[in-house]
């Protein structure tokens, strides 16, 4: 069984069960959700909009392979409702997104999968969740705790 951790976020509609339905249906079409973060309220990352996000982040214990656990979030994702990725790097207002941010401690790069999530550790409303259900996982690539990594962000944060 590998362990995947994910990232979820909302900002249309009832935010709450639109994260809640989506840690059920990754439960049931993933893997055991061994983990789950508290919701937290964040401003949008990257775009402009007047709806606030709720994010979150979940554990899951599965036996699927990596880009197996990719096309299945993004199944839920549109059954959920969502129309469209980001594009070109343009985000929007989404009523759901499940990001895979680390699986194992795999390092890989497709043109459809980049593990660790390449921008995990700049996103504050990514690594504050992650911290909390993973605070001792060691990212991959940067050699650091996510807590280590999250600590740093805050730090970063206060200097601007």
């Amino acid at each position: 069984m590998a362990k995947v951790y994910l990232g979820l976020g909302t900002n249309m509609g009832d935010k709450e069960m639109n994260l809640r339905t989506a840690v059920q249906w990754i439960n049931d079409r993933i893997g055991e959700v061994t983990s789950l973060s508290s919701f937290y309220e964040t401003a949008p990352w990257g775009f402009v909009s007047d709806n606030s996000f709720l994010n979150g982040a979940v554990c899951v214990e599965t036996e699927l392979m990596p880009l197996e656990v990719l096309h299945r979030t993004q199944a839920i994702e549109r059954e959920l409702g969502r129309t469209h990725k980001s594009v070109n790097g343009v985000y929007s207002d989404r009523i759901i997104d499940i990001d895979l941010l680390l699986y194992e401690d795999v390092v890989m790069q497709s043109p459809e999968l980049t593990l660790p999530h390449p921008l995990m550790t700049e996103r504050g409303f990514v690594l504050e969740p992650l911290a909390e259900i993973a605070g001792e996982v060691v990212h991959p690539v940067c050699k650091q705790t996510i807590g280590e990594l999250y600590s740093f962000y805050k730090a970063m944060l206060k200097e601007e």
